[in-house]
């Protein structure tokens, strides 16, 4: 994948998840398929997203979401393939 695929997917990821925290809070589920959707758009195809506490997230660069009142996050990592 090229640099400029994985930013695309990356930035839409981002917006995606912020505007999502501006308005009606979202079930985590239906965020990360909302994510999901705009990153295999963008060409994207060996990545994980995964829901997990706000607790256990090791690296805040890897959030493209936050759901569940801000106590969970989505977390994409890119696969390599």
């Amino acid at each position: 994948m090229t640099t400029k695929k994985w930013a695309l997917a990356m930035g839409v990821a981002v917006l995606l998840a912020s505007g999502a925290s501006w308005g009606a809070v979202k079930p985590c589920e239906e965020l990360k398929a909302e994510i999901e959707t705009k990153i295999q758009a963008a060409g994207v195809t060996s990545y994980t997203l995964e829901i997990v506490d706000k607790s256990e997230v090791k690296d805040s660069n890897m959030v493209v979401g936050t759901c569940d009142n801000g106590q969970r996050r989505i977390i994409y990592q890119k696969n390599d393939s």
